[in-house]
């Protein structure tokens, strides 16, 4: 059975964690690769208590952000996300400040 990964659970401390396994991640795969076990799989979702949401967007709008995601070597719905919290962050400051 694969070890189980003790990924933080709040997206902070997790994008500062995924950098420090990187090498160890990277062994990890390059093992089961050499050894033929090597395989797809999903991660469940962490969390249920996160309402899925719908927002329409402007077709340049999405092309961009899946771009700019793509530069950062995520996905483009997780970029958005970051980017929509990073925004209400700002806000949430300036109003406190």
């Amino acid at each position: 059975m694969a070890e189980k990964l003790n990924v933080p659970l709040n997206e902070k401390d997790e994008a500062r964690w995924w950098p420090q396994q990187e090498d160890k991640i990277v062994s990890k795969l390059e093992k089961a690769a050499q050894a033929g076990t090597l395989v797809r799989g999903v991660l469940p979702r962490r969390s249920a208590a996160i309402p899925p949401t719908t927002i329409r967007l402007a077709r340049t709008d999405i092309e961009r952000a899946r771009q700019q995601a793509e530069q950062r070597g995520l996905k483009y719905q997780t970029y958005l996300k970051m980017l929509i919290h990073e925004a209400l962050q700002k806000v949430e400051n300036r109003r406190a400040g």
